[in-house]
């Protein structure tokens, strides 16, 4: 039987399935998390073979010894995920520790990790990037500045997404982020890119085929939504586009994945943007080696009328998948930000798209924070709900 080691089955919520799935298709399931066994819930604890609770996933140690564990009860283990960002290079560790040849290893980290290293492959498969400098004293990064023109973007250089990233608008800015600069992080900066956010999502298999593909659209400025402590909207498209579908596929190959799922980023340009292109065309952004977090595997479920989750337990078993042209509805995310006035209440907007919406969910108070998923089968219909759903005064 194969073993397969599933590194925080609880954490997000929605990942108890990949274990359904796993289970479901013949393999032991065993997990490995920080949550008290008792506190899982039911169809998670169901779905695993075992399950021990360390102190803490990132202490190196206490992992080795749980798996360790595990291999002398259970054997070699064949598989360990956590299908995480956050813990991508701690399973690569364990992988390489434990002889587990089924995932990225310890020496494969740097250019999935490294956002200035993910550019080079990028460009290998043909995709132009953004302008960059690694950011070191006011001098040079000035000039890199007055080279592309602010605003300009710092983020750290290791990991996926923008976490800790910001916006600067003037020299005045530049100096106050160097002054309180941690230089113990490596961080780049960046042109600032006007455009919106396509992903290229995809099960991808052993023969670095996609067996699903799909996509996400954020039609607004990631960094701005931040910046601005904007409202937030996303949505799985109905049909994947052809350039992005392209741009996935030359980066699957090119960083070298295999039996995997996959979020690659991809600006698609808003307006002309001297050295990279004109106005429509995708640029690449960032390379995620794992799913896209929050409700998008479940929105991609709704939109697509599949199950991602036993798609790619299916190609964890090793069955020969025919690929699924993931052709549907959108579906779309809203998430209100708390404290504003919206003109269409959260009991109206319920009232009116109720048969609609996946999810409907708001917190205590009468203006506070509220989150929708909606299931439309035009543009035209998901457009009217994100009018209705961010009309505020």
């Amino acid at each position: 039987m194969m073993n397969f080691l599933f590194i925080s089955p609880n954490y997000p919520g929605n990942y108890w399935q990949f274990c359904r799935a796993l289970k479901q298709q013949g393999l032991r399931v065993l997990g490995i998390g920080d949550a008290p066994k008792e506190s899982l819930e039911g169809q998670l604890l169901e779905a695993l073979d075992d399950y021990q609770q360390v102190g803490a996933i990132d202490d190196y140690d206490q992992m080795y010894a749980a798996v360790a564990r595990y291999v002398d009860t259970y054997g070699a283990i064949d598989w360990l995920e956590s299908n995480n960002e956050y813990w991508l290079e701690q399973d690569a560790r364990l992988r390489t520790a434990f002889h587990i040849e089924s995932g990225f290893q310890m020496g494969e980290m740097p250019a999935i990790r490294s956002k200035s290293l993910m550019k080079p492959v990028y460009q290998q498969a043909g995709i132009p990037v953004a302008r960059y400098h690694v950011v070191d004293d006011f001098k040079q990064c000035a000039a890199f500045a007055a080279q592309v023109g602010y605003p300009v973007v710092v983020k750290p250089d290791d990991g996926h997404g923008i976490t800790d990233a910001c916006k600067l608008m003037n020299d005045a800015e530049l100096e106050a982020f160097l002054q309180r600069w941690n230089r113990d992080i490596p961080y780049l900066m960046e042109e600032f890119v006007r455009g919106e956010v396509n992903s290229y999502d995809a099960v991808i298999d052993d023969n670095s085929e996609p067996v699903f593909e799909t996509g996400i659209v954020t039609p607004m400025s990631i960094i701005d939504i931040i910046h601005n402590n904007d409202n937030a909207i996303y949505y799985v498209v109905d049909r994947l586009s052809e350039d992005v579908r392209q741009a996935g596929r030359a980066a699957v190959k090119c960083f070298g994945v295999k039996s995997r799922f996959v979020h690659f980023e991809f600006f698609r340009l808003t307006q002309n943007h001297p050295g990279l292109g004109e106005a429509g065309q995708v640029v690449a952004l960032e390379a995620g080696m794992c799913p896209c977090g929050g409700y998008a595997l479940d929105m991609m479920n709704y939109a697509g009328s599949v199950d991602v989750y036993r798609i790619w337990a299916e190609m964890i078993a090793g069955k020969k998948l025919q690929p699924i042209d993931c052709e549907g509805d959108f579906c779309a995310f809203v998430g209100r930000k708390g404290g504003r006035r919206f003109l269409v209440s959260h009991d109206r907007l319920a009232a009116k798209y109720g048969p609609k919406l996946r999810l409907m969910e708001q917190s205590e108070g009468g203006e506070a924070a509220a989150r929708y998923i909606g299931q439309f089968s035009t543009r035209e219909e998901m457009d009217a709900f994100y009018t209705e759903a961010l009309w505020c005064e």
